[in-house]
């Protein structure tokens, strides 16, 4: 097992599936039967979800919603969502708690890192929702910074394509995947793995990065396994 601790980002695009808006209670079930896998081979999971299947900040901003309250709006999503992979996670049999960065003690525990840390060791899976708990960062943001906080291993981003590329496979067909980059590169050349505040809190803080599509069953446990599967983003030139 080459990871031990990962945290997992997630898109809530993702857990809408083939749908526009909402959840797909499939990709819900693969989701949670991924981290099973995971979790019965003594992997520590931690989890960050996003919100964008429910609202996204930066939407809000063409409706007449400022982006402070539009960001706030898009933290509640995610602790929605956070509620809805808890359900499914633990539907198979597996402990599982919601941490939060917005205080609502009747949903969801808030988040402090040494529970959060202990969470963990005892072999339960952590929800981390509600982003960091202010407006004007993402969830990618929010991915790295609990990353850091917990001391995973690595960060694994799962999406729905298989890795980063030069250009967008789905609109150029000679796109060409690449199976390591650096930080620099990442940045430089705007490939957007993730935003920038996100990349560069990973870079300083030697976080390493691995996109994948966390959508193809077997994959995370391929991923922790360290089999060459997606693109990986190190300090490494």
């Amino acid at each position: 097992m080459k990871y031990k601790r990962i945290l997992l980002k997630l898109s809530g695009e993702a857990l809408a599936g083939n749908k526009n808006f909402g959840f797909d209670e499939e990709v819900l079930l693969s989701f949670a039967n991924q981290v099973k896998e995971l979790h019965d081979n003594g992997v520590q999971v931690a989890i960050v979800i996003g919100g964008g299947n429910i609202f996204r900040g930066l939407s809000g901003q063409n409706h007449g919603v400022d982006r402070a309250t539009g960001d706030t709006m898009g933290m509640l999503a995610t602790i929605m969502n956070g509620l809805a992979l808890q359900n499914f996670i633990e539907s198979v049999g597996v402990p599982t708690r919601l941490l939060t960065s917005i205080s609502m003690p009747e949903v969801a525990e808030p988040y402090i890192r040494r529970r959060a840390i202990r969470h963990l060791e005892k072999g339960r899976i952590v929800i981390f929702s509600g982003g960091t708990g202010m407006p004007y960062f993402t969830t990618d943001s929010g991915g790295a910074i609990r990353a850091i906080e917990i001391h995973a291993d690595i960060l694994a981003k799962g999406t729905k394509v298989d890795g980063i590329y030069d250009k967008d496979p789905v609109k150029y067909p000679d796109a060409v995947k690449y199976e390591k980059i650096s930080f620099e590169k990442a940045i430089v050349d705007n490939l957007r793995v993730m935003d920038a505040t996100a990349l560069s809190l990973c870079r300083e803080n030697n976080m390493p990065i691995i996109v994948f599509n966390a959508l193809e069953k077997g994959n995370m446990m391929r991923m922790v396994n360290g089999e060459k599967i997606g693109t990986v983003v190190t300090n490494e030139k």
